[in-house]
């Protein structure tokens, strides 16, 4: 969610719940949104499972798993 500027926010705030999205910004849930955003972005490098090649779902599940399974491997060798 990106923060509004300060008019918009007065406006929304006349109008009441009428006044569109909320008024309110939690940065602490979108640092928490946006790990979850890079973390399928890193999935995504995978080009077989960004296109969706695999029709079956099991073999598009197991690439997930795979590609989770890299990633967590990379991390362990990266902190030690």
């Amino acid at each position: 969610m990106i923060p509004e500027k300060f008019d918009q926010q007065a406006n929304h705030r006349k109008k009441g719940s009428a006044g569109g999205r909320p008024v309110t910004y939690d940065a602490e849930r979108y640092k928490q949104r946006n790990t979850v955003e890079r973390c399928f972005q890193k999935i995504k490098t995978w080009r077989g499972l960004a296109t969706r090649y695999d029709k079956a779902p099991v073999s598009y599940e197991a690439g997930l798993h795979l590609r989770g399974s890299v990633m967590w491997l990379k991390l362990l060798t990266t902190t030690t």
